[in-house]
């Protein structure tokens, strides 16, 4: 399998692919959504909402934090979760900006 050669496109269409990329699980997508209606959020509380894993849980998480999606607290061995609204808004512009901008035009 040969290796995508990212240098070959702009620094924002490698951000917005590595942006769907980490969005593209629907785990995710459901720690999202969870997370967004909480004030805060343990790790086990969102194992127990999504049903799987902690380790599993626990790599989803990360992902999302790659792309700052996600800020988290330790408070002693608990870490809480929220999203990060500049990011969140960054995020959301970027995507509107694609949608916004890319045409439609075929059959």
């Amino acid at each position: 399998m040969g290796t995508t050669k990212t240098q070959i496109f702009t620094t924002a269409q490698n951000e917005l692919a590595t942006i769907f990329k980490v969005l593209s699980n629907p785990a995710r997508i459901a720690i999202i959504q969870y997370i967004s209606r909480q004030q805060s959020c343990i790790c086990n509380d969102i194992v127990e909402e999504i049903g799987l894993a902690q380790p599993t849980i626990s790599q989803h998480l990360k992902e999302l934090k790659s792309i700052g999606l996600l800020k988290g607290e330790v408070e002693g061995k608990t870490v809480c979760y929220c999203i990060d609204l500049n990011k969140w808004n960054e995020i959301q512009s970027q995507l509107n900006s694609f949608f916004n901008t890319t045409q439609a035009n075929c059959c």
